[in-house]
C-alpha cells in the first residue's frame, strides 16, 4: 500500500497552473519539486489542504482566485519609464528586477512591456486578479529523512547544510 501525504511526509511532485478564463499555461514546473508536508508551504494553503491523503500517482487540480492569496491588483506598483533610463539586462520582457523603497522595504517587478521608447514593469504578483487552477502530479510520497525534515524539503547529495540556518522541527 503506497503512503499518504500527511505531516512530516517527504512529498515530490511537478504541477501546472492554468488560467481558468484563458485556458493558457501561466506557469509549469515539470522537474520534481520536494518539500516536507507540514513544515513549509510552497505552494497555496489551498493547495497544501488538497493534496493531504493523496498518494504518488494522483493528480488533482485545484481551483484558485488569485485575489485570495495576492490581493486585487494594485495599478499603483505599474511603472512606465523612458528605455534609456533602464540598464540594457533589464529590457527584456520577463525579467525579474528587485527595488527598494525610500524605507528599505524590496519588491520584485517584472519586465511586462518593452519598445523602442519605454519600459513597464509590474510589482503585482502575477496571478493577480486571475483565477487560475493548479493541476498536481504527485510523484513520491515518503518518510523524510531526518536531514530533509530538519530543512523542510529536498537535501542535494553531498550538500553541506550550514545547522545555523535550521530552525527546529
Amino acid at each position: 500500500m503506497s503512503e499518504s501525504i500527511r505531516a512530516g511526509k517527504f512529498v515530490e511532485l511537478t504541477y501546472q497552473v492554468t488560467d481558468r478564463k484563458t485556458g493558457h499555461v501561466l506557469t509549469r514546473v515539470e522537474f520534481p519539486l520536494g518539500y516536507v508536508h507540514g513544515h513549509n508551504e510552497i505552494l497555496a494553503p489551498s493547495v497544501h489542504q488538497q493534496l493531504e491523503g493523496k498518494a504518488a500517482g494522483d493528480v488533482i487540480e485545484v481551483a484558485i482566485d488569485g485575489n485570495q492569496i495576492f490581493g486585487p491588483r494594485d495599478e499603483s506598483l505599474v511603472f512606465t519609464d523612458a528605455i534609456e533610463n533602464v540598464p540594457e539586462e533589464y529590457r527584456q520582457v520577463g525579467t525579474s528586477i528587485l527595488m527598494e523603497n525610500d524605507r528599505g522595504q524590496t519588491r520584485s517587478f517584472l519586465v511586462t512591456q518593452v519598445d523602442d521608447e519605454k519600459l513597464t514593469v509590474d510589482g503585482n504578483n502575477p496571478l493577480c486578479g486571475r483565477a487560475v487552477v493548479f493541476r498536481l502530479e504527485i510523484l513520491t510520497v515518503r518518510e523524510a529523512t531526518e536531514e530533509e525534515a530538519r530543512t523542510g524539503g529536498a537535501v542535494p547529495a553531498g550538500a553541506d547544510v550550514d545547522p545555523s540556518l535550521l530552525r527546529p522541527v
